[in-house]
Parts: structure tokens; C-alpha cells; sequence
């Protein structure tokens, strides 16, 4: 059964000297990506799919890792953006049967994020777009974003909303008094990563965003980054927030899910009972969720699904919703 993740992260020196030299750089996660995982996320080649075929990983659709391009000065996010997305189509290229992409698009600069998406998926053959949430102050749900989800639904393709820390005054308020390591932990991986997700895409809801665009799809990692298990709470917001359809269906028609590399039989069924069989997509997020020992494979082999059902899980949804 072919095996399709595609929440798997590259990264480049271009970008990652961008980083260095910015005030904001990567907001003090920058330890996360050194090491083993830095060596992985630089290498587009053999070392690459040595280990997508130890886990049983047939395809990878590729994305920059958070915080890609959003925290960049316009005119250098623009460059960078084409830079990379020009060295994403080259890499495909050379390996079609394995490697997809998604876009990098220059968040800094609005007016440049419809025109590169466009480019990128009439002309670069991408699949769709990977951000990471809000850019700098501004959320996603922004009028100055309003083009790119106007552009996505226009193309038939998805977006990808990727986890990272929340601004500088939550991150203070929430997720510090510990010590410097723990403290980033706690504000990334540990937990703030992951509602700064979900509510990236509860604010879409609450602002209308899929009420212009019904045809508009989200994508959340992470078993749908916390806001999916909380959607009994939730849906209450109908009560005061004024939509044209019970947020329950928002989740149902305009969100796709994914495991980023949790191999839990609890969150699959439950995500499974809340978005149905059709809105499951595969994801390893690799490198930082890679373990040996053939887990994605096994994971897959292993869930409690029928048939049918793991074929959507492992590819078929995935192709349905990118199929142009």
C-alpha cells in the first residue's frame, strides 16, 4: 500500500543564514534543529530516502520547517521564497516517484503571497502551501492574507497551517519563570506550539474566512492541534459569533487532519469520529519524529481500520484532495 506523508521538512543554508542574521530569528528555538536533525533537514537525497524506506514512507511531500520565512524582512522573504521553491522543484525533479512540495510563500510581504502560491502550483506543480500561523503580530485571519486563501480556494488547492511559538508577550505571560530550556520547550514542542495552531485556524472560522471561501481546505497536524478535541466547547462560540454554518461543519467541510509522527490508536479514532475516514492524512514529521524500527509502516499496518479505510488514510485522500 503506498504510503504518503506529507508533513516532512527540509530546510536550506540560504534560510537558515537569513535566521541567524535576524533580530527575530527563529525566537529562540534554534537549538531544536542542530545535530543529527539539522544534518536531516539539510539533505535532499539518499540519506533521505534510506530512511523513508526503513520507515515504509513512499512519498514525502516536502515543506521549509517553522518558522520558515515569517519572521524575515519583506524583500528578503521574497527572494528566499523564490530561491527555494525554484531548489524544491529540482529536487522533485530528480526523485518524481518520492518527493512532492509544498510552497514557502513570503508572509512578510502580503502582496507577493497569492502571485508566488499561483506560481508555484500552475508552474512549479506544487501541491499546495505550508505557513506557519501568524507573521509576526499579524494572524492569519489578517485582511492582508485574505488573497492567499482567495488564491488557494481559487486553485483547488490546501493550506497547511504548521505550528509555531506564539508571540513574545504570550510566551511571557504563559509558557515562562522556569529556566531558558525549559521555557522554549514549553512555548514549542511541549504544548504552545500546538494551540497557536489550532487557534490559527478557529480564528479563520470566527472571522468568516471559510464563509467567503466553502471551499477552502485547512490542513492541522498534530491529531488537529488540540482545537479538534475540544470541539464540544467550541461549537458554543455559534451562540454569539455571527456564521452561516454551526462551527461543528467547519471542522467537517474545511479541515483535513493529520499525526505529525503520533503513533496513538486513541487520537486516530478519535479524530476518526470527529472529521470521518475522507479528512485523514498521513504525516511522519520528519526529521523530528523519526524513530527506527519500520513505525509509520507499522503504525498503518496496525491501526484498527477497515481496508478501505487505510487506503485513504495512507494515500487516497491525500491524492483526492490534490488532484487538479
Amino acid at each position: 500500500m503506498k504510503l504518503i506523508a506529507i508533513e516532512e521538512h527540509f530546510l536550506t543554508p540560504a534560510i537558515r543564514a537569513a535566521w541567524a542574521a535576524s533580530a527575530i530569528g527563529q525566537e529562540g528555538t534554534a537549538s531544536f534543529d542542530r545535530g543529527e536533525i539539522e544534518a536531516r533537514l539539510d539533505e535532499l537525497g539518499p540519506q533521505r530516502l534510506a530512511l523513508m524506506d526503513e520507515a515504509g514512507v513512499d512519498v514525502q511531500v516536502l515543506s521549509v520547517t517553522t518558522p520558515a520565512l515569517h519572521n524575515l524582512e519583506p524583500a528578503e522573504s521574497v527572494a528566499l521564497a523564490r530561491q527555494t521553491n525554484d531548489l524544491l522543484t529540482a529536487t522533485v525533479a530528480q526523485y518524481p516517484a518520492r518527493f512532492q512540495g509544498f510552497a514557502t510563500l513570503p508572509m512578510p510581504a502580503p502582496a507577493e503571497v497569492a502571485p508566488e502560491l499561483a506560481r508555484c502550483v500552475t508552474e512549479l506543480g506544487f501541491k499546495g502551501a505550508m505557513v506557519c500561523g501568524r507573521t509576526r503580530d499579524k494572524n492569519l485571519d489578517h485582511p492582508d492574507y485574505r488573497p492567499l486563501f482567495a488564491q488557494a480556494a481559487a486553485l483547488g488547492v490546501p493550506v497547511f497551517i504548521h505550528p509555531q511559538v506564539p508571540q513574545q508577550a504570550v510566551r511571557e505571560a504563559l509558557y515562562s519563570g522556569f529556566s531558558e530550556t525549559v521555557d522554549a520547550a514549553f512555548s514549542a514542542f511541549g504544548l504552545g506550539w500546538h494551540y497557536e495552531a489550532g487557534i490559527q485556524f478557529v480564528r479563520l472560522v470566527l472571522a468568516g474566512v471559510f464563509d467567503e471561501h466553502p471551499e477552502l481546505q485547512i490542513i492541522l497536524g498534530h491529531w488537529g492541534e488540540v482545537v479538534l478535541f475540544y470541539l464540544e466547547r467550541l461549537q458554543n462560540l455559534g451562540r454569539v459569533a455571527t456564521l452561516q454554518r454551526p462551527i461543528t461543519e467547519y471542522f467537517q467541510r474545511n479541515l483535513y487532519v493529520t499525526a505529525s509522527g503520533m503513533w496513538s490508536p486513541t487520537y486516530l479514532q478519535r479524530a476518526l469520529d470527529i472529521v470521518g475516514p475522507e479528512r485523514l492524512l498521513f504525516s511522519t514529521d520528519y526529521p523530528y519524529q523519526y524513530r527506527p524500527g519500520h513505525q509509520a509502516r507499522r503504525f498503518l499496518d496496525e491501526a484498527p481500520l477497515p481496508a478501505e479505510q487505510k487506503e485513504l488514510f495512507a494515500h487516497g485522500n491525500w491524492e483526492r484532495l490534490t488532484q487538479r
